[in-house]
């Protein structure tokens, strides 16, 4: 009896040690996926790239917001994020391109997993209460 339950304790914790893992590559993917294509206009860090992410530039249309938890990306289920990755932010005033033939799936998610990495974890706790049910996007 003790040799079944040492075995499933070691099984146990090895699956969470591997789902750790996973979600750790998952962020690392989903920072390059960032890099690729969208540090350009979210900055480096996801930081912005404009100081008042609010107000309409020149061309009448709002730069990209901050999506490190600054601005209001955590506001949104990940349904609505998955949403604006697919089809852009032209239709919330911006000009974000949709990717939704550009990323696959995988990339999407890496995406949503990478910018909630950024977030100071009061963010992420609010986020999580308020879209749990939702997970990530999955």
């Amino acid at each position: 009896m003790r040799i079944i339950l040492l075995l499933s304790l070691v099984l146990f914790l090895n699956a969470c040690f591997e789902a750790d893992k996973t979600e750790k590559n998952n962020i690392k993917f989903g920072k390059i996926t960032f890099d690729k294509n969208c540090v350009t206009c979210h900055g480096k860090d996801a930081q912005g790239v404009v100081k008042d992410w609010k107000k309409r530039q020149a061309d009448g249309r709002f730069p990209a917001p901050p999506l490190n938890g600054t601005a209001h990306t955590w506001h949104h289920s990940p349904k609505v994020l998955l949403s604006i990755i697919d089809n852009g932010g032209v239709r919330f005033g911006g000009s974000m391109p949709g990717f939704k033939n550009k990323l696959n799936a995988a990339e999407k998610q890496a995406l949503l997993d990478y910018i909630y990495s950024l977030w100071p974890k009061e963010i992420q706790q609010k986020y999580d209460a308020k879209f749990k049910q939702f997970g990530r996007g999955k």
